[in-house]
């Protein structure tokens, strides 16, 4: 089992259309971040579709190797039956970023750019790479890493679920030895836009546990907002027992 704190609050927005979810069942932990797109009030049905999927389909799960991808699959054709029965066709989109976890490994996926951070010691182990034009352009090396968040198109994120697949557009990590991480923070692009990784990585080394870690960071992401028309925003931070 891991210890974990979460937030999601709407920001300087009227409505949030981030969705959280933890759940902890014989011996696994799944958590699942998601970010809705779509407006009128149809991106917050999307990411709470899918978020409830994931917490529904992982109270049955009897094979962890196989559940993020069966998972991320029903997940996307519920939510394309829901925009035919709500009449609203390309809407209702998400991003997703979710983990299982046992004692041995741990398993992601994730589309879009809501992101998950594995930490090893104090320090940034790797990331998910987000599906956006500027992390696009970092791996064409046109655009450095540092560039992203105030990149303007850092918004206009290339997969989402939600719009037909002609094949599957999530992508799944090799699993993690969990052994090798301390600590992992999922999260949508309104907090990790307002905090740096090597500030995630001081508060992490300050901090006596994942809400004291949590609390940090997000001081910083409310600071760095204040002025702006801050998005919602959403983390789950995680640690090894």
């Amino acid at each position: 089992m891991m210890r974990f704190a979460s937030i999601t609050d709407c920001g300087n927005r009227e409505v949030n259309e981030d969705s959280i979810g933890t759940a902890q069942n014989n011996g696994l932990s799944l958590f699942v971040v998601c970010d809705g797109l779509g407006g009128h009030g149809k991106g917050d049905l999307a990411s709470s579709l899918v978020r409830d999927v994931f917490v529904n389909q992982f109270e049955k799960c009897d094979n962890p190797d196989c559940f993020l991808g069966e998972t991320f699959m029903m997940a996307q054709d519920l939510l394309m039956c829901e925009q035919i029965s709500l009449h609203a066709k390309r809407q209702m989109k998400t991003t997703c970023v979710a983990m299982i976890a046992d004692k041995k490994t741990v398993r992601i996926g994730y589309i879009g750019d809501s992101r998950l951070y594995i930490f090893k010691g104090n320090r940034v182990m790797r990331r998910t790479l987000d599906h956006s034009i500027p992390q696009m352009l970092v791996l064409s090396r046109r655009l450095k890493e540092s560039e992203i968040r105030n990149h303007p198109e850092r918004s206009t994120v290339m997969r989402v679920m939600g719009v037909e697949w002609e094949q599957p557009q999530y992508e799944l990590m090799e699993m993690i030895p969990t052994w090798k991480c301390k600590a992992f923070l999922l999260c949508t692009d309104g907090f990790w836009e307002l905090i740096e990784d090597n500030e995630m990585c001081s508060c992490l080394k300050a901090s006596t546990d994942p809400q004291d870690w949590l609390d940090r960071m997000t001081d910083i992401v409310k600071t760095r907002g204040v002025g702006r028309n801050m998005d919602n925003y959403s983390a789950i931070a995680v640690w090894k027992k």
